[in-house]
């Protein structure tokens, strides 16, 4: 099981739209944090477009729904990235069946990823967009929530719709904010005051901004070429970027969970999807 002594971190990144560049975020992110020294393992956790792996132009041959049907182990599911101490996790719609696991599928899914823990300081889960119950779910069981918004209106109505959510029926009350894809720090701080002056208006919550990454035509250029940022363009502003994100994430202080690492994420998931099925169910 997980040591008492480690405790692996794990980070949530959501932002309530598709397009607001958080597959990006959370690729890049990962990379540069095992930059600094740190064993990262990426869950692409967006079920019905799970793309992790196309960014990074790998081909994964397994995926966690086996793991869950227990035709293979989680580390044997492991895809190497060709970054040192970065690894993912491959996503499945497999995972929507957490919601309804029996008692042995549950202890075994907590069990391997409490195994997983130990050869893992942080896990980055990329979460699907939108608001659905497993985008609320994979937030509410993480240590850090780390909502992307751009300057586009409906990104800041769903990332607060989605800040609304997790704290008024999750029990969130503090998230990290990356403003993404903004032609300045001036346009990315403005950005965030907007997303401030609402919640600060209606929801009990903290809000923390954490840093901008500038509009970079370099990351599309490195999409289409099925390579991470840094590799196909390691010169490039929003790489410096993503850097300096990753030494403040390092730094952050002790999750608001400190008693819990990866078994406690794992059992805080299936228990919130099976909660959130009872009471569709009801």
């Amino acid at each position: 099981m997980e040591s008492r002594g480690h405790l692996t971190r794990v980070i949530a990144v959501s932002g309530g739209k598709g397009g607001v560049g958080k597959t990006s975020v959370s690729v890049n992110l990962g990379i540069a944090l095992a930059g600094l020294g740190r064993r990262v393992v990426l869950l692409d956790a967006d079920l019905g477009l799970a793309n992790v792996d196309i960014m990074l132009g790998l081909r994964p041959q397994h995926n966690l729904a086996e793991v869950m049907d227990g035709q293979v182990e989680l580390p044997e599911i492991l895809v190497e990235t060709g970054f040192e101490r970065f690894r993912v996790v491959p996503g499945a719609s497999g995972i929507q069946k957490m919601a309804a696991l029996s008692p042995a599928e549950h202890a075994g899914l907590v069990y391997a990823f409490s195994e997983l823990g130990n050869d893992t300081d942080i896990l980055i889960v990329d979460t699907a967009a939108g608001i659905s119950d497993s985008t609320i779910s994979f937030c509410a069981a993480a240590h850090e929530v780390l909502i992307v918004l751009c300057n586009d209106p409906a990104s800041l109505t769903d990332a607060y719709a989605l800040i609304k959510i997790l704290s008024q029926e999750r029990g969130c009350h503090r998230f990290r904010v990356l403003t993404n894809m903004v032609h300045s720090a001036a346009e990315g701080r403005q950005l965030y005051n907007k997303l401030v002056a609402v919640a600060d208006r209606y929801l009990d919550v903290t809000l923390d901004h954490v840093g901008t990454i500038p509009r970079d035509l370099n990351m599309q250029r490195a999409v289409r070429r099925q390579q991470p940022l840094p590799r196909a363009y390691p010169g490039s502003p929003a790489t410096a970027a993503f850097k300096k994100l990753a030494e403040r994430a390092d730094n952050w202080s002790t999750p608001r969970r400190p008693s819990g690492g990866m078994q406690f994420f794992v059992e805080q998931l299936v228990g919130g999807e099976a909660g959130l099925e009872r009471r569709a169910r009801a």
